[in-house]
């Protein structure tokens, strides 16, 4: 059992209750999520299994994309509408001047993570900083907003004015300080009244499913529909498969000459007679350029990188399943 399932995470559940629920379900201790979600917040959690539980860091740095509402005129201490409120403004803006606002923080800018994150100082995370009436300075971190989009904005001008938005952004983001930022900036408070993640890199809110689904299609013994094999994540790196009588090279993740392995087509471990040899970094563009590679057999084993200067290849990252391949 080895591969990415993409969860829907419910209001109400921490991202590590999915991983718990998951392993019931799926009967298998190797799980891990890739990027918490707060328990308010709902939306896409890729959980990686098995094997693929290596590749839980790199799917952590993938481009995400959510949903939210901004509420203007509230500030709280966890910059959401969870928390307690420490002011209450009239907000006089109007529509345009907030949603220009909103569209201003496109691009990078430095944000200030919240107390209330799981980010560690001294060892000790933030939000039990918080929890204890403390607060502690935290270094800005630059983080990237690539798109913004306005949904709805100022729908009813007797009700509380409020923007939906989506937003496409870098890891690291926090969306609710994004939404006080954006209070901030026009003088009259804000916070995060709600969030959904809609997508982590080539996973989609519309290909989620709930932990009830997964649990029905496991019980099914239709689990094999919704795991995503590992390799998929890593289609946009050219591939090589080791030529016969060289996998005890990749099995021990040892460095792989040019000629043990065989260039691929497009389509996984298909295999076109060509030997990269000198050929690879123009053919990948740039020295360094990161390979999937399969077995013989045509099993996807790891990530290797293209070393010009030795005209070799290295080990990135293993993802050998709990017995060997053979």
């Amino acid at each position: 059992m080895d591969g990415i399932i993409n969860v829907y995470k419910e209001r109400g559940f921490t991202s590590f209750d999915v991983v718990a629920k998951l392993r019931g379900i799926l009967r298998e201790r190797r799980i891990g999520h890739t990027g918490t979600l707060d328990p308010d917040a709902q939306g896409v959690l890729p959980v990686c299994i098995g094997s693929a539980t290596k590749a839980c860091e790199l799917l952590l740095d993938k481009e995400k994309e959510y949903e939210a509402v901004l509420l203007f005129g509230v500030e709280t201490d966890t910059q959401d509408i969870t928390g307690k409120v420490l002011r209450r403004q009239d907000v006089t803006v109007g529509k345009e001047e907030a949603c220009e606002a909103l569209r201003s923080f496109l691009g990078t800018y430095e944000q200030v993570p919240p107390m209330y994150s799981a980010l560690k100082v001294n060892g000790k995370k933030l939000y039990e900083l918080a929890r204890e009436g403390k607060t502690v300075e935290r270094a800005p971190r630059l983080v990237t907003i690539y798109s913004i989009e306005i949904l709805e904005a100022f729908a009813d001008e007797w009700a509380e004015k409020t923007i939906r938005f989506r937003v496409s952004c870098s890891k690291g983001t926090y969306i609710r300080t994004l939404c006080e930022d954006v209070g901030k900036k026009l003088g009259c408070g804000g916070c995060m009244k709600s969030l959904k993640r809609t997508r982590v890199s080539s996973f989609l809110e519309e290909d989620a499913h709930t932990l009830a689904q997964i649990e029905e299609i496991c019980a099914a013994g239709r689990l094999a529909e919704i795991l995503m094999p590992t390799d998929r994540l890593f289609l946009h790196y050219p591939a090589l498969t080791m030529r016969k009588g060289a996998d005890g090279s990749l099995y021990n993740g040892n460095k792989l000459e040019p000629g043990d392995v065989i260039m691929c087509g497009d389509s996984i471990g298909e295999k076109t007679e060509k030997r990269p040899e000198n050929g690879v970094a123009a053919a990948c563009g740039q020295e360094n350029a990161w390979f999937r590679v399969y077995d013989s057999a045509g099993r996807f084993l790891a990530l290797y990188r293209y070393d010009e200067t030795q005209n070799i290849y290295r080990s990135v990252k293993m993802f050998l399943p709990r017995e060997m391949p053979r």
